[in-house]
């Protein structure tokens, strides 16, 4: 019952749930999927329900923590396939969702022209430089032209970091309803202990593999380690093509290096792979959002040799809580990785600061807090008459008559 009288007369309940529809890809499980599952673990205790609805089958649905919260499967027969939105429209009608929130250039795609099939607005989350990509330019444009159109929809767009901001204004998006929330990850049940130097020593890297992420530069850079006999080499992570699998293996073996690489492959405890290396490499050779392992590796007291690109140099200070190499440059990662396994940088130091800057800002509930935030700007407050909690008297007896 809702009352005409102005809301300072009146005890309010507290404001109503509203529900937000995530539209994710669901082909994978990394990144911004990760992101997505995150939120829909921590939001509710913000005040916020989440769904999900994905628009490509694969392991986001069988791979999420959140099995409980509500998922459909939209399928889109191909890139440009709109009929999808009609299908989301749908949902917010039946549910009763207050909110869309996109993650990809293909979901913002479908989330604009769902917002717009049923009058509910919605957010997009840029998690990464979308005309960056090797090879296949005319498709990096695209993807820009699509998202970049798609946002003028949206209500508020939110940035993973200051360099994809930054890049948001260059590349002509509009950054005055533009928010930074940087990403988080949850506490890690267990933390990396103490090594001894005397140990041997294992690199490792988590990604999805595929050619921008560096790999071929961390191969090429073991053998120039020089305790190159003393390290193992770590990889955790699908390959995104059997092509790309192949060369890879290919490489190794014309490095002389197999016998010293483990290929783990996916894995849905990331936490626990991270458990077994001394250090954390990430040698991207194109721009990140913020990728999720190196808070995951912060957290763990994992130090970390990334790349000098963005969204690496969002999270690693050089020589303060990581250590930065030329990207796509096997010597310069080779020297990086060097002044970790020779001491004259401080592993244990790394490991310290590492953990500091992860409690201070990267964790998922400062992240989940920061989305809330910006639903609660974009959404219209709305809140509950309950004459419950009016007093029993004649004012009480007034205020009914007239709600």
């Amino acid at each position: 019952m809702k009352s005409n009288l102005p809301t300072s007369n009146l005890f309010l309940s507290d404001a109503k749930r509203h529900k937000v529809l995530h539209v994710v890809n669901g082909e994978h499980y990394a990144g911004a999927a990760r992101v997505q599952d995150l939120l829909a673990q921590h939001l509710p205790a913000n005040g916020f329900d989440v769904q999900f609805a994905t628009l490509l089958s694969g392991r986001f649905a069988e791979q999420r923590v959140c099995q409980d919260v509500p998922l459909e499967c939209v399928p889109m027969q191909h890139r440009l396939d709109l009929r999808a939105a009609k299908s989301i429209a749908a949902i917010v009608q039946r549910d009763g969702i207050s909110l869309l929130h996109s993650h990809t250039t293909r979901s913002a795609m479908i989330a604009a022209a769902a917002s717009y099939l049923s009058h509910v607005p919605f957010v997009h989350h840029v998690h990464c430089q979308m005309n960056t990509e090797v090879g296949s330019r005319w498709k990096s444009q695209l993807n820009l032209w699509i998202e970049r159109t798609a946002c003028r929809r949206a209500v508020q767009t939110i940035a993973v970091s200051d360099s994809i901001r930054q890049f948001m204004k260059g590349a002509g998006f509009r950054t005055d309803h533009c928010e930074v929330v940087p990403n988080g990850v949850p506490a890690p049940a267990e933390t990396k202990s103490e090594r001894l130097m005397s140990d041997s020593w294992t690199i490792g890297m988590v990604a999805l593999l595929r050619e921008r992420k560096g790999l071929e530069t961390l191969l090429k850079s073991l053998p120039l380690l020089k305790a190159a006999q003393n390290v193992r080499l770590k990889i955790v992570g699908p390959f995104e093509t059997p092509e790309y699998e192949r060369q890879i293996h290919d490489l190794a073996n014309q490095l002389g290096i197999s016998d010293q690489v483990q290929w783990t492959g996916f894995s849905s405890n990331v936490s626990g792979e991270l458990l077994d290396m001394d250090v954390l490499v990430l040698p991207s050779v194109l721009a990140e959002g913020m990728p999720m392992v190196l808070l995951e590796a912060m957290a763990s007291g994992i130090p970390i040799v990334g790349s000098n690109v963005d969204g690496i140099t969002d999270v690693i200070q050089h020589q303060q809580n990581g250590l930065l190499s030329t990207p796509g440059c096997p010597n310069s990662l080779a020297e990086q990785l060097n002044l970790v396994l020779s001491g004259v940088v401080d592993w244990r130091l790394l490991r310290k600061n590492c953990q500091r800057k992860y409690h201070s800002r990267f964790s998922s509930k400062v992240m989940a807090e920061g989305v809330a935030n910006v639903y609660r700007r974009v959404l219209p407050a709305q809140s509950v008459f309950d004459e419950t909690q009016l007093p029993l008297n004649a004012d009480r007896q007034h205020v009914l008559e007239t709600a």
